[in-house]
C-alpha cells in the first residue's frame, strides 16, 4: 500500500472516525483504524463493535492495499503536522510497519493485519427514509439532554425514535427521559417512515451523529431494522446497533389536566434561576418557585452558604402556588427554548409540570418537582 494525501482531507476524515475508538481497549484491533486504499480513494473505518463509522476521502493511490494503525496515535500525528502538508503513507510488508512522511517528518507506526479487523455486518435494513440535516439536529439537540446515564435502566440510555400521530397528523417523534424529566420533539413524518419500528438509538451513537452532521447541509438517509440503524450522508456511513429493550409508555407520564398556566420570558427566567441556584446545595440543586399573581419569586437556601431570592414578572392566572425543581433541569429545558416565551402548565407541588416553547409547539418537556 502506498498513497499520497493532503493533510486537511486526512485530518477531517480521521477526526470523524477516530472518536468512535475507546481509549481503553482489551481487544487490540479495536484500538486501530482500518485504512483501505483503492480507486484514487482512501477509506477509513473504526468500530467499537456496537457503532461503526466508515468514511472515504480522495487520495493519490500508487499501490492499493489495506492495513490497520493505532487510531489515536495516528490522529495525533496528523493533527500536529503543519497546515498544507502533503502526507505520504507507505506500508512495508516485511517489517509490518507503516511509514508516514510529511516534509522532514518521518514516523513509523506498528500495524495489525486487515484480516483481524471486525467485518462490517451486512444486515438487511428494510425501512428507508430521508431526514434533512437541520431537522435531525433539532431532534437530537432538544432531546439528548434528558437521556439517562444510569446503566441499570439501560433502555433509557438513548433516544426513542418512532412514528406517531399528533392532532391527526403523522409525525416522527424523538423522546428521551431519565425518570426526572422527559423531552418529546416531533417533526412531519418523512416519506417511507410510516412502517418503521419504534427503536432506541444509543447515547454514544446520538452524540457521534450530532458531531458529524454539523458540516452537513442536505439530507441524511436513514435505513433501519429493529436491531440496527444506518445513517448515510456525503462520504460517511454510520452503522449502529440499537438498544434491545422496551421503552416505557411515556404518554402516561405526560399529564393532561394541568390547569395552572404560567407564561414567563425565557431568558430572564433562565438568568434568574442561574443566579439564585448559586446558593443551593451541590447535591440537590433545589430552587423554589413561589407564584402569586403576576410575580414569580425564585428562592434557594443552603445551611452552609445562606439564602438567595429574586423576583421576576410573569403572566399567571390561578391560585398562589409553591413548587420546587432541580435548577439544572430547569436550565437544561430553558436552553432548548428558542422563542422568547416559555409556558409552564402546573397542577400542584407534587405533580409533573409541562413546559412548552410558546413559539414552537413541536417540543414538549415534562419535569418532576422536588420537595424544598
Amino acid at each position: 500500500m502506498k498513497l499520497t494525501i493532503e493533510r486537511a482531507a486526512l485530518l477531517r476524515s480521521l477526526a470523524h472516525v477516530q472518536s468512535v475508538v475507546e481509549r481503553r481497549n482489551t481487544i487490540p484491533i479495536l484500538s486501530n483504524v482500518l485504512l483501505e486504499a483503492s480507486d484514487e480513494r482512501l477509506g477509513l473505518m473504526a468500530t467499537d463493535m456496537d457503532l461503526t463509522i466508515r468514511e472515504y476521502t480522495n487520495a493519490s493511490i500508487q499501490e492499493p492495499g489495506a492495513t490497520t494503525v493505532p487510531a489515536h496515535t495516528f490522529y495525533d500525528i496528523v493533527r500536529k503536522l503543519p497546515d498544507g502538508s502533503e502526507i505520504e503513507l507507505s506500508l512495508d510488508g516485511g517489517s509490518g510497519q507503516i511509514r508516514l512522511r510529511a516534509g522532514r517528518s518521518n514516523f513509523f507506526l506498528s500495524t495489525l493485519p486487515r484480516e483481524d479487523f471486525p467485518a462490517a455486518a451486512a444486515a438487511e435494513l428494510p425501512c428507508r427514509f430521508t431526514v434533512q440535516a437541520g431537522e435531525m439536529k433539532n431532534l437530537i439537540d432538544r432531546t439528548r439532554f434528558a437521556i439517562s446515564t444510569e446503566e441499570t435502566r439501560y433502555y433509557l440510555n438513548g433516544i426513542y425514535l418512532h412514528a406517531g400521530t399528533s392532532n391527526s397528523l403523522e409525525v416522527l417523534r424523538a423522546v428521551a427521559t431519565d425518570g426526572h424529566r422527559l423531552a418529546r420533539v416531533e417533526m412531519a413524518l418523512p416519506e417511507g417512515a410510516g412502517e418503521m419500528p419504534g427503536v432506541i438509538v444509543p447515547r454514544k451513537t446520538v452524540n457521534e451523529l450530532r458531531k458529524l452532521i454539523d458540516e452537513v447541509d442536505g439530507g441524511i438517509e436513514v435505513t433501519l431494522s429493529d436491531t440496527r440503524i444506518c445513517f448515510t450522508f456525503g462520504e460517511v456511513v454510520m452503522t449502529s446497533k440499537l438498544i434491545d429493550g422496551t421503552f416505557p409508555d411515556y404518554e402516561r407520564v405526560i399529564p393532561a389536566g394541568n390547569d395552572k398556566i404560567m407564561n414567563v420570558d425565557c431568558r430572564s427566567f433562565a438568568s434568574a434561576v442561574d443566579r439564585v441556584s448559586t446558593i443551593s446545595t451541590e447535591k440537590s440543586r433545589a430552587v423554589k418557585m413561589s407564584i402569586d399573581g403576576d410575580t414569580l419569586r425564585l428562592s434557594a437556601t443552603s445551611p452552609e452558604a445562606g439564602s438567595a431570592d429574586e423576583e421576576i414578572p410573569i403572566h399567571y392566572e390561578g391560585p398562589a402556588l409553591e413548587i420546587g425543581f432541580n435548577s439544572r433541569y430547569l436550565l437544561d429545558i430553558a436552553q432548548q427554548i428558542e422563542g422568547e416565551g416559555a409556558e409552564f402548565a402546573m397542577a400542584d407541588a407534587a405533580s409533573p409540570t409541562i413546559v412548552r416553547d410558546v413559539a414552537d409547539p413541536s417540543a414538549l418537556y415534562v419535569l418532576m418537582p422536588m420537595r424544598v
